[in-house]
C-alpha cells in the first residue's frame, strides 16, 4: 500500500470516528436512554424475571449472557495468543 493511500484511509477513518463521537450523548448525562430505561428495567425486574438471589449475577448471566460469553472468549483467545508468541520467542 502506498503512503498516499494510507494517509487517505487514515484521514477518512478519522473523519468517520469524529462524526460518530459527535453523536454520542454527553458523558454522565442523566437524560440518556440507558440511564432512564435500561437501568430502571434491570433494577426493577432483575430478581423477579430471573429468579436469581443476587441482582449482579442475574444481570451478568441472564441479561448479558452473550456479551459475557464473547468477552471471556476474546480474553481467552488473547491469552493463548500471548502464550504462543512468548513460546516462539524461546525457540
Amino acid at each position: 500500500m502506498s503512503k498516499k493511500v494510507a494517509i487517505v484511509l487514515l484521514v477518512g477513518l478519522s473523519i468517520v470516528m469524529l462524526l460518530a463521537i459527535a453523536e454520542l450523548p454527553i458523558y454522565g448525562c442523566a437524560n440518556t436512554p440507558v440511564q432512564n430505561y435500561v437501568a430502571e428495567r434491570y433494577i426493577s425486574g432483575a430478581l423477579s424475571d430471573t429468579g436469581a438471589l443476587n441482582m449482579v449475577a442475574s444481570i451478568v448471566i441472564d441479561y448479558r449472557a452473550y456479551d459475557t460469553l464473547i468477552e471471556t472468549t476474546v480474553l481467552f483467545t488473547s491469552i493463548i495468543a500471548v502464550f504462543l508468541v512468548l513460546k516462539k520467542g524461546k525457540d
